[in-house]
């Protein structure tokens, strides 16, 4: 027993410690400037590779999820003879929720691991290194430009998301279940709000994304710099970041949404 309250401390400590470690990375590398910083053509390669490179996965699986929502909410709403208000509950299901939090986890299994992998190659490589040796802040190099290539690419994905969902929705209820096509849009149109649905979407996205690209990065810069370290990260950056937007999820949803 003892034994296991030792080591249930060791943990403890050593996650403390991490989370210290992972805030100082991110307070010195939000801001751009320094030796050596990334400069505006380092910011687009990054965003075309964290971001234009996870656009293909992100409509697919919006169309998808979006064709699932369509049957499983006509299933649900015609025993109460409610089919028409199918458009309401797509909209909504994918702006508010499904949109950012499946953005969120596809873009952490996609960007969020590549993004570990490959800081870490630079890691093990030495890269890293032979930059300090050379006068050139690493973390301005390369943490900066794709950390805010994550932030501003994320909110972006969601509303792709959110709107392949929503026509994916639209072809399952107007083409295969033969609900009129003004009723699934005027519906929608009446009932979605710019500012409660759509802004409260992208603020939730805005927020998935800093905390998966932190979460990426600093995994990828706090390895170890061997192929079994490389590995263990890319791991632990799916699943820590994974688990932590679910749990924020319900955290801005209670505020945004539930009157906490």
């Amino acid at each position: 027993m003892l034994n296991r309250l030792i080591q249930f401390g060791k943990q403890g400590t050593s996650a403390i410690e991490s989370f210290g470690r992972a805030t100082l990375l991110l307070w010195h590398s939000v801001m751009w400037g320094g030796p050596g910083s990334a400069g505006f053509r380092d910011l687009i390669k990054q965003l075309y590779s964290v971001g234009v490179r996870s656009l293909s996965i992100i409509a697919v699986a919006g169309f998808f999820v979006g064709m699932v929502l369509g049957l499983q909410g006509y299933t649900t709403l015609v025993d109460f003879g409610s089919e028409s208000a199918l458009g309401t509950l797509v909209s909504l299901t994918l702006l508010r929720e499904l949109g950012p939090v499946v953005t969120a986890l596809l873009f952490a299994g996609r960007a969020g691991s590549a993004l570990t992998a490959e800081i870490g190659l630079m890691k093990a490589t030495e890269q890293l290194s032979a930059m300090e040796m050379m006068g050139v802040d690493p973390l301005k190099r390369v943490i900066t430009p794709r950390l805010w290539a994550g932030i501003m690419a994320m909110p972006i994905l969601a509303l792709i998301f959110s709107t392949v969902g929503i026509w994916g929705g639209a072809y399952v209820a107007v083409e295969l279940l033969g609900i009129d096509d003004g009723a699934y849009w005027g519906n929608m149109q009446a009932s979605v709000e710019f500012y409660e649905d759509v802004i409260k979407g992208v603020i939730k996205s805005v927020v998935f994304g800093i905390v998966v690209t932190w979460i990426a990065v600093y995994q990828g810069y706090d390895s170890i710099p061997t192929s079994e370290g490389i590995g263990k990260a890319t791991t632990q950056t799916v699943v820590i970041s994974s688990l932590a937007v679910l749990g924020l999820d319900f955290v801005l949803t209670a505020v945004m949404f539930g009157g906490v």
